[in-house]
């Protein structure tokens, strides 16, 4: 089945996939796990595109370190997890609001691509992420999000379901994705390793006759 807009202008495969949704895949680092009082410190959004095949792949990257905003917590603990040093000298960071303004401003031209009405959030632990990104949204006042407020789409979940994992280096291992754990706690590696396997998969799905659905 294909949706149609009101206007009559059909949808990508991709938002149909989805129903209308453009699932974006997000991964904040930060310093500590409240999302209202600890530092965002790094995020990336990996945007999707669908073949005519209808196979998922990655379209872009978009990365940045971010200075934390006034009155940030940032735990010691966190910090030693994730080997990110907020302070040093030659780390090259930018304002959180400029950040998630350009970050959702790539996401909405990417949604209009795909007529797609609304991101949807793709995450390992997706509520993790999720948290802080509606966090800073309400911080700067930000009226464009354009994901969706409380729905997402959870790899850690999916990846149960499909390779009986649901720890992301040990998930990426059972779909046979290369994953170099001296890299991982890095926003950009991480929400590329999660997009490789949620594109995994959402295409071994495909493979295996469940999409499209046949009644």
């Amino acid at each position: 089945m294909t949706l149609i807009h009101p206007e009559g202008q059909h949808n990508s495969p991709l938002a149909d996939r989805f129903r209308t949704y453009l699932p974006v895949v997000i991964d904040v680092e930060t310093g500590g796990f409240n999302s209202n009082t600890d530092a965002i410190l790094e995020v990336a959004a990996v945007v999707l595109e669908m073949d005519e095949s209808g196979l998922l792949g990655i379209k872009q990257t978009f990365f940045h370190r971010v200075v934390p905003f006034a009155g940030a917590n940032i735990e010691e603990a966190a910090l030693k997890f994730t080997g990110i040093d907020p302070y040093h000298p030659l780390r090259i960071a930018q304002q959180e609001k400029d950040v998630f303004q350009a970050m959702f401003k790539i996401v909405r031209q990417a949604m209009a691509k795909d007529n797609c009405k609304r991101a949807i959030l793709v995450g390992h632990n997706s509520h993790f992420d999720h948290g802080f990104v509606n966090a800073a949204s309400k911080r700067h006042n930000l009226k464009k999000n354009p994901f969706h407020p409380f729905s997402s789409f959870d790899t850690a979940s999916l990846s149960g379901l499909a390779y009986g994992q649901t720890v992301l280096s040990r998930a990426c291992g059972a779909a046979g994705i290369e994953f170099d754990g001296s890299e991982a706690h890095s926003a950009r590696y991480d929400a590329e390793k999660t997009a490789e396997l949620f594109c995994k998969i959402v295409n071994r799905w495909k493979e295996l006759g469940g999409w499209p659905i046949s009644l």
